[in-house]
């Protein structure tokens, strides 16, 4: 799939009508999203057969392009039941299979299938502080290969820390 079909796509999908403040949802962009999976498969191979986990999806909108791109199964993850209704009706528009799990990721005990590659746009911790290294601490528990995620510059110290800890390779 070309770049351009893959951002077409995902800007055709129904986003949050009314975001729930609390919860840190707001929508992630089409040309943001489109252009982080086509890289993470076209740049690394990380997406295309794999197990593709999104962490607080949302709307769906990273996990969508995963499948998209031919990701073997995704699956997408988030706290908020209502979302999660929007997320399945996006895949349900674009005749996608996707499984879907309502849980907190910052209390996640993975004991499912062995995911790949786990992509996200978490919440940025401006109303809970340090929301966003919970989702990063997380994602780098459960993801075999990768993990592709999206944060704020001023965290980016924090971020490395915690990669580091990991003992996983960064590329930034």
């Amino acid at each position: 799939m070309k770049l351009k079909q893959l951002e077409s796509y995902l800007g055709s999908l129904e986003q949050f009508s009314t975001p729930k403040i609390e919860l840190e949802q707001y929508p992630t962009g089409a040309h943001i999203a489109s252009r982080m999976l086509y890289t993470a498969e076209n740049s690394f191979e990380d997406v295309n057969s794999k197990v593709v986990a999104d962490f607080g999806c949302g709307c769906g909108t990273l996990g969508l392009a995963a499948g998209l791109l031919g990701a073997e199964s995704v699956i997408g993850l988030d706290i908020d039941a209502e979302s999660l209704e929007i997320a399945y009706a996006n895949a349900d528009e674009l005749e996608l299979d996707m499984d879907f799990m309502q849980c907190d990721i910052s209390n996640l005990k993975w004991r499912g299938q062995i995911v790949e590659t786990v992509v996200m746009n978490p919440p940025f911790g401006t109303r809970r502080k340090g929301a966003d290294m919970d989702f990063l601490s997380s994602a780098m528990k459960v993801a075999s290969q990768a993990v592709y995620s999206l944060h704020k510059t001023t965290t980016r110290e924090v971020s490395f820390s915690i990669l580091s800890s990991h003992n996983k390779g960064i590329d930034w």
